[in-house]
């Protein structure tokens, strides 16, 4: 009979084992929490634009990870904002239009996110009653957040135990009110914990000798 010890350590690897096999997405609305769960991040601040308008799609990055921006139905054109001339944000030329992120290049994107919020005609932050933002992963789950009343300071990011494979968000038909975006973070996840890969490797050698065992008192 198998004891304990090896019982506890054969479920911890079946554990592992569950939690890699069936992915997740899951939400944070605090860039601290969100850059606990993941590993090296990518960032893109957009300061490299003005307000002005921009032809979509953009072929952009954030640090090491590279993506492509789109913009539409109505209109495939981007437009700068911002409000001090110093700090630049990327927003849409039509305001009920969705910006997505897609084709994320460079490594395997587990995390997502960004400051998510509205602004106006001018391209100055603005008052809106509400931001939704959705995340999909390779295995085609979907996961959609809403912000009320968001601002400038308003983060979400998602983090999923797949790939992240699209970003997107839109404020609808809020009149006055463009979709916005500062400092995209691009992230891959985190590495184990070298414990959790120990438990792992231990796991897997006790359900070989457990298996070998058990062969042996058959023969």
């Amino acid at each position: 009979m198998l004891s304990l010890s090896v019982k506890t350590a054969l479920a911890s690897a079946a554990l592992l084992a569950a939690t890699a096999a069936h992915a997740e997405l899951i939400t944070f609305t605090s860039e601290a929490a969100y850059l606990a769960a993941v590993g090296t991040t990518g960032v893109d601040n957009f300061d490299d634009l003005d307000i002005e308008p921009y032809d979509g799609p953009l072929i952009r990055e954030a640090g090491s990870y590279g993506y492509t921006a789109e913009v539409g139905p109505s209109t495939p054109i981007f437009f700068g904002a911002g409000d001090d001339g110093s700090d630049w944000w990327l927003s849409s030329n039509s305001r009920q239009d969705t910006i997505t992120f897609s084709d994320f290049t460079g490594g395997s994107i587990a995390g997502a996110g960004g400051y998510f919020f509205g602004s106006d005609i001018e391209g100055f932050s603005t008052s809106a009653g509400s931001i939704t933002i959705s995340a999909t992963d390779s295995t085609g789950a979907t996961l959609t957040y809403t912000i009320d009343t968001p601002g400038v300071s308003s983060f979400v990011g998602f983090v999923s135990t797949a790939e992240i494979t699209s970003l997107s968000f839109s404020v609808g038909n809020q009149p006055g009110v463009w979709p916005t975006v500062n400092d995209l973070h691009l992230s891959v996840s985190a590495v184990p914990e070298p414990a959790t890969y120990g438990m792992m490797l231990a796991g897997l050698g006790l359900l070989g000798f457990a298996a070998r065992r058990k062969a042996h008192k058959a023969a």
